[in-house]
């Protein structure tokens, strides 16, 4: 999906809440710890799979990953899949399926006061948004493949 028509999801969701402003960049993310969820729920699910012979080890594996993402997912209090949108002032984060549709209004948060912070791992980027005033913070993954649009959000928050 291009990112203009993740914008104007995001745009028509914001506009459907009674909110005015205009957002300049959306980007696929996960909670932080997701994508490592995976691969260790893969890693112990294939070893006791193994254990079962046959096809256990692949399906230990394939059963594995998705449960350990899925905690990881669980233990951040955030949903597994969302948008973050971008306005001028303010950042948004949507719970999504894809990114073809947007369900509730997770978190909003004005920049004003706000740190953002990215970390370079092997495959995703850390976002931390970073309240100054209360140090709370809310940490975020982006893929580094294109289609996901991470990047986009994370250049107009970092500059």
């Amino acid at each position: 999906m291009s990112e203009e028509s993740m914008v104007e999801l995001i745009q028509a969701a914001l506009r459907a809440g009674g909110v005015d402003d205009e957002v300049i960049a959306v980007g696929q993310f996960y909670p932080r710890g997701h994508t490592g969820g995976l691969f260790a729920g893969g890693l112990i699910g294939g070893d006791a799979g193994d254990v079962l012979g046959g096809i256990g080890g692949a399906v230990g594996t394939g059963v594995g990953s998705i449960a350990g993402m899925h905690a990881a997912d669980r233990a951040s209090g955030l949903p597994g899949v969302m948008l973050v949108g971008v306005s001028a002032n303010t950042v948004y984060g949507f719970a999504a399926k894809s990114r073809r549709k947007v369900n509730e209004l997770v978190f909003k948060i004005d920049r004003a006061g706000l740190t953002a912070k990215v970390h370079q791992r092997v495959n995703v980027r850390v976002l931390e948004l970073i309240d100054d005033d209360s140090g709370s913070r809310i940490e975020l993954e982006g893929n580094r493949i294109p289609v996901t649009h991470a990047q986009d959000v994370i250049k107009v928050l970092t500059g």
